[in-house]
C-alpha cells in the first residue's frame, strides 16, 4: 500500500479541488457558516481548503504523516483560518468541545477498528456538534465500471484488487453500531456521488493513472499492471473528450446530544 510518510508520495492528496457537487451536499446537511471544523484526516488539505470557502470560522486539519501536512500547508497558503497539526484519528491532541463539525474523509478504511477513531471525534465535538464521515462501503465499490465511474474498471481487469478493496472498505452497519457505541445519537446515512475529477481527454486521466494520484488502491499494482490498466480504461473512455470521473461514496451523520 502507499507509504504517506515518503517524500515521493507528498503531493499525491493535494492536486485537485472539491467538486462543487461536494460542497452542495455539505449544504444541504448543515448550515457550515461561523463553524469550528476538525478535519481528520487531512491528506493534502483539499476539503481543508473547502471547507473555509463554505465560510467556517476555522478549519484544523489533523494528519499522522509530516508530508502531508507540509503538502497541505502549501496548498492552503492562500487561505485563512487554516492550520495543521500532526496526531492520529485516535489521538488528535486538539482540546475537548471545541468544535462544531469533524470531517473525516476517506479516513476510516485505513484503520483496523473504528471505535477509539469514533470516541476521539466524540471528545472534540462541543454538544450540538456532527460528525459527518465520507468513506466507501462494499456496496459502492461493486458498481460497475462505466464512462463515468472509471474505477469500477480497476475491479472489471483486477479482480485482486477487489479482494482487497472490500476487505479494507467499513460496512454500513459497522460504522453506525461503532458511532453508537461511542455516545452519538440519530445517525444518518446518504450516498453520494462525487466527482473527483473533469479530465479534458484521455491523457490527462492516464497521467493521473500513471502516477496513482490519490489512489492508493494501485498501489496494490506493479507499474506494467498500471499500463495495462492505462490501455483498459482507455478502451471504454479513450473516445470521449471530456471524461466526467466521479465516485461513490457513503456519508454517515452522527449527532452529539
Amino acid at each position: 500500500m502507499i507509504d504517506f510518510h515518503s517524500d515521493e508520495n507528498r503531493y499525491t492528496y493535494a492536486g485537485r479541488s472539491a467538486n462543487s457537487g461536494w460542497s452542495q451536499a455539505i449544504l444541504d446537511l448543515i448550515d457550515p457558516r461561523g463553524q469550528r471544523v476538525a478535519d481528520v484526516g487531512r491528506g493534502g488539505g483539499i476539503y481543508s481548503r473547502a471547507w473555509a470557502d463554505l465560510g467556517v470560522t476555522s478549519v484544523i486539519g489533523v494528519d499522522f504523516s509530516e508530508q502531508m501536512i507540509s503538502a497541505a500547508k502549501e496548498n492552503t497558503q492562500d487561505h485563512r483560518g487554516i492550520s495543521f497539526k500532526q496526531g492520529t484519528a485516535e489521538n488528535t491532541g486538539l482540546p475537548s468541545g471545541s468544535f462544531d463539525i469533524v470531517f473525516e474523509r476517506a479516513l476510516i478504511h485505513h484503520l483496523k477498528d473504528f471505535d477509539a477513531c469514533f470516541a476521539e471525534a466524540y471528545r472534540l465535538l462541543a454538544h450540538g456538534g456532527k460528525l459527518i464521515i465520507q468513506d466507501r462501503t462494499p456496496e459502492d465499490v461493486k458498481i460497475p465500471g462505466s464512462q463515468k465511474h472509471v474505477r469500477g474498471y480497476f475491479f472489471e481487469l483486477f479482480p485482486k484488487l477487489m479482494e482487497i478493496e472490500i476487505k479494507r472498505r467499513p460496512t454500513g452497519q459497522g460504522v453506525f453500531d461503532s458511532l453508537l457505541k461511542a455516545g452519538f445519537s440519530e445517525v444518518e446515512i446518504k450516498n453520494l456521488w462525487e466527482t473527483r475529477e473533469i479530465h479534458d481527454g484521455f491523457g490527462p486521466l492516464a497521467r493521473d493513472l500513471r502516477q496513482r494520484t490519490g489512489r492508493s488502491i494501485l498501489h496494490d499494482l506493479t507499474d506494467t499492471e498500471v499500463e495495462t490498466l492505462i490501455s483498459h480504461v482507455e478502451s471504454h473512455v479513450g473516445q470521449l473528450r471530456t471524461i466526467v470521473e466521479k465516485d461513490r461514496w457513503t456519508l454517515w451523520i452522527a449527532s452529539k446530544t
